[in-house]
């Protein structure tokens, strides 16, 4: 496991893609159960760990993720979160003509259950939730596109419905139009978490690039748009 960052309150670690936030009907390994038997083995505690899941990455989703080691951590991490005074930052790489550079995207979003899918729907819908990001375009090549995507709200499968709606999903997207040949991972990152520690207030920042071996991430100046200093 990849930890960015450990103290008394919380723990930083980056998720690889392909790994559960938290347990789910796979029964595959998750990062939360990850986080709690690094947790027990270290430090040699006995009996259940507590572990506070505050926030989640989607499945096919890879980066930055922060857990809570105590419950009041937990508490306060999970209502920055719930009131957008945690900032996300995800990488996108995206197909098909990109009309706008810049520019915010607003829908509302109902996940059906039985497929795991999620689709936009009119407002007035039943258990419709509002969906809100915006993207910037940082570079294209090859038919492709790099976006900067910034999260106003943290709905399921958000980013990737947003984009595909628009005619432009994400690279590897199987399941929202982005298919490619390759079948290669989806090209969706975390590379950037803000937030303020729950007990100093001092504000974190935390940020990694996406992985970059047999992927579109290869195309693009990567270093030029984040800074890891």
């Amino acid at each position: 496991m990849d930890i960015l960052y450990e103290d008394n309150h919380l723990i930083v670690v980056l998720k690889p893609q392909n790994i559960p936030s938290q347990e789910d009907a796979s029964g595959d390994k998750d990062m939360l159960t990850m986080v709690k038997e690094y947790i027990k083995e270290k430090y040699n505690k006995p009996g259940n760990v507590y572990v506070g899941l505050v926030h989640r990455l989607d499945r096919p989703t890879g980066g930055v993720m922060v857990f809570a080691k105590t419950s009041k951590a937990a508490s306060r991490l999970s209502e920055q979160f719930k009131n957008n005074e945690a900032e996300k930052t995800y990488f996108a790489v995206v197909k098909g003509n990109l009309k706008l550079t810049q520019t915010k995207l607003v829908n509302y979003l109902l996940k059906d259950e039985s497929n795991n899918k999620v689709k936009v729907v009119p407002m007035s819908t039943a258990g419709a939730k509002r969906a809100e990001l915006d993207y910037t375009l940082l570079e294209s090549k090859e038919g492709l596109h790099l976006l900067k995507v910034k999260l106003a709200t943290g709905r399921g499968h958000q980013i990737r419905v947003q984009l595909s709606t628009i005619g432009n999903p994400i690279l590897g997207d199987q399941k929202y139009g982005g298919e490619n040949m390759e079948k290669v991972n989806l090209n969706l990152f975390a590379v950037e978490l803000k937030f303020y520690h729950p007990t100093t207030k001092e504000k974190m920042v935390f940020r990694a690039y996406p992985p970059e071996q047999k992927t579109a991430w290869n195309l693009f100046n990567l270093e030029k748009y984040i800074n890891l200093r």
